[in-house]
């Protein structure tokens, strides 16, 4: 019998959505901080910034292949000034997963905190609050 798309089904889903954008942020940023006339040297900022999109690319592989043994493809990804949708199968069964905007720059901060080795406790922490 075939089980139906668990609570860590949703999870690879929603980190698969959001890391891509993740890497997204650090990439501009990096082309920003590398251009930027108002730093004297670069140099460390871009590299800290480097190594945390080899980060997020690494979690990023794992995921896929992790989505890959559990039989979860997503098939269909669409933006707007609202929301993230995704549409993806699992096993057999077809799921949608909705991420607000607010909820995805949320948890893309927290998420660049993570890879840039910030404390991310007090997010955490106030992200667990709200939660029902």
């Amino acid at each position: 019998m075939t089980t139906q798309i668990t609570a860590e089904d949703h999870a690879l889903v929603r980190t698969y959505l959001l890391l891509p954008m993740v890497l997204t942020a650090f990439e501009r940023d990096k082309r920003i901080l590398s251009e930027s006339a108002g730093l004297r040297t670069p140099g460390p900022y871009v590299e800290v910034v480097e190594r945390a999109m080899n980060d997020v690319s690494a979690e990023l592989k794992d995921i896929r292949a992790t989505m890959r043994k559990r039989g979860v493809k997503v098939y269909e990804e669409t933006r707007d000034s609202v929301q993230v949708v995704a549409l993806y199968q699992c096993r057999g069964y077809h799921g949608r997963f909705m991420m607000l905007n607010s909820y995805v720059a949320a948890e893309a901060g927290l998420l660049m905190r993570k890879y840039l080795g910030l404390d991310t406790r007090r997010e955490e922490a106030a992200r667990n609050t709200l939660r029902p």
